[in-house]
């Protein structure tokens, strides 16, 4: 069964714009779509870069080092599927952000 960890504040999770969160070793992007909360992995899957830092267009986060394209909500590259980062389940409880691991 996944743990949930605290990561951030419903208030630091602004519509459109990523957050880049750390749990352990592992950095984790936050997005704010339409009022949902989505968490990915922060690592983009063409070179690394921070896709919590890249510019989010509806659900479509483009990394900042190459425009490389990934869902918010699956993980996936619209365009091929098969090249994808992980998703977290996320949990808001009260003004906490909770994330599964």
């Amino acid at each position: 069964m996944p743990e949930f960890h605290k990561v951030a504040k419903t208030a630091d999770v602004v519509e459109g714009k990523g957050t880049i969160v750390a749990v352990d070793d592992l950095k984790i992007a936050l997005f704010r779509c339409e009022g949902t909360i989505y968490a990915i992995r922060n690592q983009c899957p063409h070179m690394g870069g921070d896709l919590g830092d890249g510019t989010l267009e509806g659900d479509i986060v483009r990394c900042p080092w190459h425009g490389w394209p990934i869902n918010v909500k699956t993980g996936q590259h619209p365009q091929a599927p098969v090249v994808a980062v992980r998703t977290y389940p996320v949990r808001v409880e009260g003004d906490d952000v909770h994330v599964a691991l």
